[in-house]
C-alpha cells in the first residue's frame, strides 16, 4: 500500500506535468523553508522553524489571497482549504461550486484534489481533470496565459477521456460536455488576450 506522502507526490506529478505552470499548495518542504527562512526571521520567528498545522506537519502559514498567491506575513489573507478532507462525491461538487461561484479557483481545485487522492481509482481521472480546470481558470485570472489555456484543455481532455463510453453523462449531477466546451471556449479567449479574467464571473456551473 502507498504511503499518503507517495500518493501526495504522484497526484501532483499527474496533475501538474512539466511545464504546467502549477500554483502550488505552500507545504512546508525544503525549497519552501529555504525560502521562508528569511521572511519568517523578519516577522520574528527563528529563521530555521517551520510553520505547522495542527496535526503538526510542516505547512505554511503564510496568508495567502483568493488566488492562492502569497501575502506578506501579518496580511489579512482568505483561508485556505483544510487539507486531506475526505468528502462525498455530491459534497465536493457542492463545495468546488461555492468556491468557484466566490472567485477561488485555487481552493477549488484542492477540493478536487482531495476528491481525486480520496476516491476510488475509477474516478480518478475525472477529479484529476476537473482539478486541471480550476487551475487554468486560476492561471487565467492571474494573468498567465500560457498555463491557463494549456490546463484548461489539458482538464476539457482528461473529463472526456473520462466520459467516453460511459452510459451516465451526468456523474454526480455534473454536466461534462458542457464543461469541457467551457473550457475550451475560455482557453481559446486567454490565447488571443482576454486575461487576466474575473475568476467568479467565468467560473463555470458544474452541474445545471
Amino acid at each position: 500500500m502507498r504511503s499518503l506522502a507517495v500518493t501526495r507526490v504522484i497526484a501532483r506529478t499527474e496533475l501538474y506535468p512539466t511545464g504546467g505552470g502549477a500554483p502550488k499548495r505552500a507545504r512546508g518542504g525544503a525549497a519552501t523553508i529555504g525560502r521562508m527562512g528569511n521572511a519568517g526571521a523578519a516577522a520574528g520567528r527563528p529563521a530555521d522553524s517551520r510553520d505547522r498545522d495542527v496535526a503538526g506537519r510542516a505547512r505554511s502559514a503564510r496568508p495567502r489571497d483568493g488566488l492562492g498567491r502569497p501575502l506578506p506575513y501579518g496580511a489579512d489573507g482568505v483561508a485556505r482549504q483544510p487539507e486531506g478532507v475526505v468528502r462525498s462525491p455530491l459534497e465536493t461538487v457542492a463545495e468546488a461550486q461555492a468556491l468557484l461561484d466566490a472567485g477561488k479557483p485555487f481552493h477549488a481545485h484542492e477540493v478536487f484534489e482531495d476528491a481525486w487522492k480520496s476516491g476510488p481509482e475509477s474516478e480518478r481521472t475525472l477529479w484529476r481533470g476537473l482539478a486541471q480546470l480550476a487551475v487554468g481558470l486560476t492561471h487565467a485570472a492571474r494573468g498567465n496565459s500560457v498555463g491557463g489555456a494549456r490546463l484548461l484543455r489539458r482538464g476539457a481532455g482528461a473529463i472526456e477521456e473520462w466520459a467516453a463510453g460511459r452510459s451516465d453523462t451526468r456523474p454526480y449531477g455534473m454536466e461534462l460536455d458542457r464543461l469541457a466546451g467551457w473550457a475550451r471556449e475560455l482557453a481559446g479567449r486567454v490565447d488571443r488576450g482576454a486575461g487576466p479574467v474575473d475568476a467568479g464571473v467565468e467560473a463555470p456551473r458544474l452541474g445545471s
